[in-house]
């Protein structure tokens, strides 16, 4: 949730070495969203955030008081990708003779040399003295504030660390997988983390210190959800990128979609585009009022304008109305959907079928384990294309929260999780027999 952080007052530390390191998956939205932050909540001037800035780069921002900045770091490298878990490591170590050398960035393991904003020649042996160990003291994991405002992360967070004292480089938290080749995380890193300051957050089910200082957070704002996607197992979310869809705001780490200007056709699809297996998700209606549907398309067809979906001749919908669309043209199908209904959606790419259900009951009395036979199936859909979820609607009060296998709708857990032999995901419903979640685990089954 774009309000959520977590927060603990800060102990009495000074320090010349620090290192942050964490893993994150968010989009650059035009806004500011900080992810970790140090600040005296008495005197807008004192403040150490790291964030992403309006327009996508990864920050790093220290001015202490009357001292003045001490650095503002900015690459010039954007990070853009709304379906990425990225790994970022800042290490401070202001002993060092070379000043460029006092302050690094790691992206994914690799060292970034390239800066927007190079402010970086921090005075030797400066000491950071943020952790004032005051009432005002404060540090935040999900949000921060610089110069009195504010900002929120909004996204995921992972494998959260702060050593204090100590400047780590990112080898110290992850390595390259010698299959993959990509990189991934050392789940037990050896590092210190200093006496009082520093902890280890491993994910948001245990917000007490997995380091060995017992340093508690607690939740200090919005509502905090512990979700499947991880570094190792990447879910499908709404691509954000597709921004010809104006009008339509995304939350809830790109799960949440709202409309909120004006009366005109909107789409999005989603990150993930598959031409072979079997999937399923899931889609609650929170508000509605018109012309809703929902469904699959061939990635090339997304509408690049404000469109609806089911003009073009690969995309597949179920509508609010019960009837199927599909290459313009609309016929019927099943019950309409509304308010706080669950639609299920099964794709089965190996026999081109596709099925939908409506609170847990298939339409058309469909078996999504019937295979060829398609017993019940919407669409018979054409082979050889990337397909991708994707909704269209064309009002301003319509809301739709995703559920691609994370077990939430928005920030409100699934009632009842459902059967699922693949064990890829958490859904309401039952998932069926040979489907799984849209998520890298799952497409790799």
């Amino acid at each position: 949730m774009a309000s959520t952080y977590l927060i603990r007052s800060t102990p009495s530390e000074t320090f010349s070495k620090l290192t942050v390191s964490c893993w994150f998956k968010g989009m650059a939205d035009g806004t500011q969203r900080n992810f970790w932050g140090l600040y005296d909540n008495s005197d807008n001037t004192r403040f150490f955030g790291l964030y992403y800035s309006s327009n996508g780069s990864l920050y790093a921002y220290w001015k202490q008081g009357g001292e003045g900045v001490q650095f503002s770091l900015g690459t010039t490298q954007k990070f853009r990708d709304p379906s990425a878990w990225y790994h970022f490591v800042m290490t401070m170590d202001t002993t060092l003779a070379t000043a460029s050398d006092r302050v690094k960035f790691y992206v994914n393991g690799e060292r970034v040399t390239s800066f927007e904003d190079s402010l970086d020649t921090i005075t030797q042996s400066k000491t950071c003295n943020m952790m004032n160990g005051t009432t005002d003291g404060r540090m935040q994991w999900g949000g921060g504030k610089i110069s009195g405002t504010q900002y929120y992360w909004n996204g995921l967070m992972s494998h959260c660390h702060m050593c204090v004292g100590y400047a780590y480089d990112a080898s110290s938290f992850g390595s390259v997988d010698s299959v993959t080749g990509e990189w991934k995380i050392n789940t037990s890193p050896s590092v210190s983390y200093g006496t009082n300051g520093g902890f280890w957050l491993k994910d948001g089910s245990q917000l007490t210190d997995s380091s060995s200082n017992s340093n508690t957070l607690t939740v200090g704002g919005g509502t905090l959800t512990n979700t499947e996607d991880c570094p190792s197992n990447v879910f499908a979310t709404i691509n954000p990128l597709n921004v010809v869809a104006t009008g339509l705001t995304l939350a809830n780490g790109n799960l949440s979609i709202i409309g909120n200007t004006g009366d005109a056709w909107r789409s999005l699809p989603a990150t993930f585009g598959v031409s072979s297996g079997k999937y399923y998700y899931e889609c609650k209606i929170k508000s509605f009022y018109t012309g809703l549907h929902l469904g699959i398309i061939d990635y090339t067809q997304v509408p690049q304008s404000n469109a609806y979906a089911y003009q073009y001749s690969r995309a597949y919908m179920y509508k609010n109305d019960g009837n199927k669309a599909n290459n313009n043209s609309s016929t019927s199908y099943g019950n309409s959907f509304t308010t706080n209904d669950i639609i299920g959606v099964a794709l089965d790419l190996d026999n081109g079928k596709i099925y939908f259900s409506k609170n847990g009951t298939y339409q058309n009395s469909g078996d999504p384990t019937t295979g060829s036979t398609g017993t019940g199936s919407a669409f018979d859909i054409t082979s050889g294309y990337d397909y991708t979820p994707v909704f269209s609607t064309n009002n301003n009060d319509d809301e739709i929260e995703y559920n691609f296998g994370n077990g939430y709708f928005g920030t409100t857990a699934i009632s009842s999780e459902g059967t699922n032999a693949s064990g890829v995901g958490k859904f309401e419903y039952d998932v069926p027999s040979g489907y799984t979640a849209l998520s890298t685990k799952g497409l790799n089954l």
